[in-house]
């Protein structure tokens, strides 16, 4: 029998989608096309095979991507058992859409799907409100 699994489900009852939606979907409003961005939101988990390949080929893509046009920024995080969270930073769903179809990228995500990534949930989002917070800032 399959066992059914809800990757955005953790069992301490985190859930990593929402505290980053609550974190990107907070502040003031983006006040003009020119202001847009896009981000590309890819949670995974990974396995435990070849570590060392993926970590070239993941240093490799975040190279590869800022040399793209309309990449404006990658952040990423993964804990100890291997869930992660990367967010990319796009100019507009053109510059998301060449990324996804770059030949190199491709063969990085074919390999991800054949072994290093247990599920992945990707996710492509127009940013309507943006804002941030610094407690260094927020002392001045």
């Amino acid at each position: 029998m399959v066992k059914s699994v809800d990757p955005l489900s953790k069992s301490d009852g985190r859930n990593p989608v929402k505290f980053l939606m609550l974190a990107l979907s907070t502040g003031e409003p983006v006040t003009s096309s020119s202001d847009a961005r896009w981000a590309v939101i890819f949670i995974s988990q990974r396995t435990s095979h070849d570590p060392d390949g993926y970590a070239a080929a993941a240093a490799r893509m975040i190279e590869l991507a800022e040399q793209q046009p309309g990449f404006l920024g990658v952040e990423d995080t993964r804990d100890e058992a291997g869930l992660g969270i990367t967010v990319s930073w796009w100019s507009d769903p053109d510059a998301i859409e060449r990324w996804r179809q770059h030949a190199e990228h491709k063969r990085a995500q074919h390999h991800g799907r054949a072994e290093w990534y247990e599920w992945f949930r990707l996710q492509v989002c127009r940013v309507e409100r943006d804002s941030e917070f610094s407690r260094q800032d927020a002392s001045k």
